[in-house]
């Protein structure tokens, strides 16, 4: 069924699994070992699937999307990929540009973009996106990109252990998803944009779907020493990706995604 329904796409290899640890792990290995560019790694049930900054993501059978694309950084692939060096920050919003366009295309639904990772409906995280490359030295060789979508209810963490309110996109939709048709749309938005991760157009898709633009955040930060908290208004990108915040004093700060936490502020400080 599954092979049947991406058939139509230009993949590499396609490797299912009804039950894995980690889809991202597997697809390491993988493309390690020399897996063709664009090999596909899916999985019914993931048990230890790991999010940004090493967060768990458990995916229960019969309700999520949880797959990794291998992508070989050095691959003749047609159309052929723009300059490694310079795509690589983006290759994780490559990931949350393609789940929104799925959803708004395929279902109507409205999304946006908690930076750097997440893709929100009404306001909860529906899915999120790690990006992993791996090197030779000083050079990039691949990178796994692992997608995890809430798509049944069930799907849905409990309360307790959430670090951000969630959803799916069927508690949205308030009926049934066939999951390789999501699927199907995710991985034919997101080879679309794939050669033009460079271009203007592909920044500003992203930007226009940033949340919480014109309000207030608390972005945390985190490092072996210190932990540094800023507040500011959402502006939008600067061209290497990275975050735009109006301060309280009037200063332009630009956050570089690392080891953070992006939180609404309530209430416009005063």
């Amino acid at each position: 069924m599954l092979q049947e329904s991406l058939s139509d796409l230009p993949l590499g290899e396609i490797r299912y699994y009804e039950q894995i640890g980690s889809t991202n792990t597997i697809a390491k290995q993988w493309a390690h070992a020399g897996a063709p560019d664009l090999s596909l790694v899916v999985a019914d049930e993931q048990t230890a699937g790991r999010g940004r900054l090493d967060r768990i993501w458990v995916t229960h059978p019969g309700a999520a999307l949880a797959f990794s694309l291998v992508m070989q950084l050095q691959s003749q692939s047609t159309p052929p990929a723009p300059r490694q060096e310079k795509v690589l920050p983006f290759l994780t919003a490559l990931g949350a540009v393609a789940v929104c366009a799925a959803l708004r295309q395929e279902f109507g639904l409205t999304t946006e973009i908690k930076w750097p990772n997440d893709v929100l409906l009404n306001r909860r995280k529906v899915s999120g996106v790690l990006a992993e490359t791996q090197w030779q030295g000083e050079k990039p060789t691949s990178t796994v990109l692992g997608i995890g979508i809430n798509v049944a209810t069930k799907s849905i963490p409990r309360d307790i252990d959430l670090r951000y309110p969630a959803t799916s996109v069927e508690s949205i939709l308030e009926k049934s998803v066939d999951r390789w048709h999501l699927l199907h749309a995710v991985i034919e938005a997101l080879l679309s944009w794939r050669s033009r991760l460079d271009s203007a157009e592909f920044l500003q898709t992203w930007e226009n779907q940033l949340a919480f633009m014109g309000e207030w955040v608390r972005i945390s930060s985190h490092d072996a020493a210190s932990t540094s908290i800023q507040e500011g208004v959402v502006l939008g990108l600067s061209p290497q990706g990275c975050l735009r915040l109006r301060t309280r004093s009037g200063r332009i700060a630009v956050v570089q995604s690392g080891y953070l936490h992006l939180r609404p502020v309530d209430k416009t400080p005063e």
